[in-house]
């Protein structure tokens, strides 16, 4: 490529970015001048962003995009003379042009070319022909297109008609903008929030020195006080030469005193600076990973518009807290997840307008987006003014989905009906719809939060509107954590996930058919010990008195009993190694003050671990001497199927003859379980994604720690050619699934491994 070449392409990258930006301004402002046609201000903002947008396509040759801008800029001129009036057929028409005008920036090949170049033809005769007056009707809307208008960093400012060389130097103050790779500032991040932590490592070395210099305090007053025995004991004075000797110590004895006085002052400004730097730098660090929750917004305008001309409503969307700063990576995750609430709001929550006239609503209906901080955290709701959900509707739709009796689903409250809202497939629409009926949205609403460490939680008034609360961590580089020591280790628990921690009196835990619980904010809690969690050394309460942990929330809390706790930090996230695969019950790693390493827990993995220790009846005790009397522990079963059916089946069946049974979803899965864990016996499928049986028993013989693990393969494939290529590899016993029966199973698994206790 030569260098003019390269210098176009260059360009048009430069107009790609300056179209996305100037087709933001016209989305927002066309959805603003829907609600106000002849505001002024937005007509300006709009006609710049043409005129703007005209400039810069004639700079770098695009001259579709020059006949686009141009007649779109003579509309906003009419509107603002008053020769026209920008009614919805007008907006719905210019919003087409707003489609255009981005693609035009991604057009590259010839078809693409042609095709945007008729579709621009069509677009400017539709246009000139409703400012003459020779087009009566309205132009359809078209269907929109979710745009992604979000950039890191950009380098163009709006190009004029006669621009200036690109890489000259800004004539106003405006701060210059650069690009910089993702990688290159996640590094920066790391490197800046590991030199935060090390500066903090002197303040403990100081406090050491304070230390020393105490105990040389008290050996000069040991001195003092070794001369005045002395003297007594003689009853005479010391000669000269004991003199001299005592004087000389105490010449060195203060002359220490007053070097370490010093060092220890200068060490503490030291500190003082360093850790003030350290900050300084971690902060702006953190800050380039920041960006305006504006960014994250960009289409909604227009696609709450769409949906709802879509569904004959009238809604209008506020967006608050645009300026809250939020961490890049959240807001990139952001999108679909808002997305599927606003489409929400407006087909499940705005009512029509007949009905809203009916209850005394204004016909427009309002939803409201907002972001702020919080007590350290982001919030972000999405609210609206209509119906609320209607809970009868929601029982019926539990008891039809057979989730639930109608006994039960009569008893439930509230805000756990609500809940129900967030299982994956469930819908409250019999019919399927272009927006909604799928079950598709809410549960994949709570994925995305779950994965930044993060909770959603739904509320409501009949007749008042539904608010959908997203709580997240303000970055995703550095998280507040609760830290806790199990079985001698150091662990962080994320405070995000922490409801409460107590210092709960062994008088205070009861037994309630056959598991422990105590009583907190008027429910039962179940208790169970972290070192049943993470399979580390028994338990052994030091006193009466135990440190509990409350996690999770409503029906799913439980206290989780730990040995102390060692306080409260910010810990910097180090993601552990890719190739280490999922490992159970950890979400990351990080460095504590003083240097030495910790992980960092995942508390939703904690709640999965101890539901299926209650589910499979081996919930330990917990109390002082409970490790003295607790019973053998069970052996460990695990079970590989990509089928749920046959894993719950199996599963189940082994369970309820006492097996601690573990599940995987495909060889990979379970070849990442057997590295991580214990087993007394691996069970297999052969046709698995991603890794299949055989090579599952072939990777387990050829690990030397792995070699003597008994594997059990269970396979539809019951020819004796498949039988010996299971054999061939490891495996220890073959079960075929067309003549599997539940005692065959069990045998099967005694005669490898034995009874479950033993």
């Amino acid at each position: 490529m030569t260098s003019i070449d390269s210098g176009r392409s260059s360009l048009l990258e430069l107009f790609q970015e300056e179209a996305r930006g100037q087709a933001q301004i016209l989305s927002d402002g066309l959805i603003a001048l829907e609600r106000a046609p002849r505001d002024p201000v937005t007509l300006e903002a709009c006609m710049r962003a043409a005129h703007s947008l005209k400039g810069a396509a004639r700079v770098v040759g695009v001259p579709v995009g020059v006949t686009l801008a141009h007649v779109m800029e003579d509309c906003f001129v009419a509107a603002q003379e008053g020769r026209i009036v920008l009614d919805a057929g007008y907006i719905d028409l210019l919003l087409r042009g707003v489609d255009l005008i981005v693609q035009i920036g991604e057009a590259r090949d010839t078809d693409a070319q042609t095709a945007l170049e008729r579709g621009v033809d069509a677009f400017v005769d539709g246009l000139n022909a409703r400012l003459d007056g020779t087009e009566a009707a309205a132009a359809p809307p078209s269907k929109h297109v979710v745009l992604d208008l979000s950039q890191e960093l950009t380098l163009a400012r709006p190009l004029d008609e006669t621009p200036e060389p690109v890489h000259a130097p800004s004539r106003t103050n405006e701060a210059r903008m650069l690009r910089m790779r993702a990688d290159t500032l996640d590094r920066l991040l790391s490197h800046s929030g590991e030199s935060l932590v090390e500066s903090r490592w002197l303040k403990p070395f100081s406090q050491s020195m304070l230390r020393v210099k105490r105990i040389q305090h008290d050996a000069s007053r040991a001195l003092e006080r070794l001369h005045e025995t002395l003297t007594e004991a003689n009853a005479a004075p010391l000669d000269a030469r004991a003199h001299a000797a005592l004087d000389e110590v105490r010449r060195l004895t203060a002359e220490a005193h007053r070097q370490l006085s010093e060092r220890l002052a200068e060490l503490e400004n030291f500190d003082r600076r360093s850790t003030h730097l350290a900050q300084q730098i971690y902060d702006e660090a953190l800050a380039c990973r920041m960006r305006p929750f504006v960014d994250a917004t960009g289409g909604f305008a227009r696609m709450v518009r769409d949906v709802a001309r879509g569904l004959g409503k009238d809604v209008r969307l506020v967006i608050a807290g645009e300026t809250t700063q939020v961490d890049r990576d959240i807001l990139d995750l952001l999108d679909a997840p808002l997305g599927h609430l606003l489409r929400n709001a407006v087909d499940h929550g705005i009512e029509e307008a007949s009905l809203r006239r009916a209850l005394g609503k204004p016909e427009t209906g309002t939803i409201t987006l907002e972001a702020r901080h919080s007590a350290g955290s982001l919030f972000i709701s999405v609210s609206d003014d209509g119906a609320g959900v209607d809970l009868d509707a929601l029982r019926r739709a539990v008891v039809r989905k057979n989730m639930a009796n109608e006994d039960t689903a009569a008893r439930l409250t509230e805000a756990e009906l609500l809940e129900f809202l967030f299982l994956p497939g469930f819908s409250m629409r019999d019919a399927v719809t272009d927006v909604s009926g799928r079950g598709v949205g809410l549960d994949a609403v709570q994925d995305v939060v779950r994965q930044v460490r993060g909770s959603v939680r739904v509320t409501q008034e009949a007749h008042a509107g539904t608010r959908f609360t997203l709580q997240l961590p303000l970055t995703l580089s550095v998280i507040r954590s609760l830290i806790v020591e199990v079985a001698g280790e150091p662990y962080g628990l994320p405070l995000a996930h922490v409801a409460r921690t107590l210092v709960l009196p062994a008088s205070a835990i009861d037994m309630l058919e056959g598991q422990q619980h105590f009583s907190f904010d008027g429910k039962r809690v179940g208790l169970v010990t972290a070192h049943q969690i993470l399979q580390t050394a028994a338990f052994e309460a030091a006193s009466d008195a135990l440190n509990v942990v409350v996690i999770g929330q409503g029906a799913a809390s439980y206290g989780i009993v730990i040995d102390r706790f060692l306080g409260e930090r910010m810990l910097v996230v180090q993601p552990l190694d890719k190739r280490l695969g999922k490992v159970r019950n950890i979400a990351a790693g990080a460095l504590m003050e003083n240097g030495d390493p910790l992980l960092i827990a995942d508390l939703d993995d904690w709640l999965r671990s101890v539901e299926k220790l209650v589910g499979s009846g081996e919930l330990g005790r917990v109390g002082a001497g409970a490790a003295r009397a607790a019973v053998v522990s069970a052996k460990r079963v695990l079970v590989v199927d990509d089928s749920l059916t046959v894993r719950e089946l199996e599963r189940k069946l082994l369970a309820s003859r006492g097996y601690d049974v573990s599940v995987a979803v495909d060889g990979m899965d379970g070849w990442n379980a057997v590295r991580g864990e214990r087993f007394d016996l691996v069970i297999t499928d052969i046709d698995m994604p991603r890794l299949d049986g055989i090579e599952l028993v072939t990777l387990i013989k050829r690990d030397a720690q792995l070699a003597a693990l008994p594997v059990m393969i269970v396979s539809y494939k019951d020819r004796a050619e498949d039988r010996q290529r299971g054999l061939d590899a490891g495996a220890d016993y073959y079960l075929a699934k067309g003549s599997f029966h539940d005692q065959a199973l069990i045998d099967a698994v005694r005669d490898l491994i034995g009874e479950a206790k033993s």
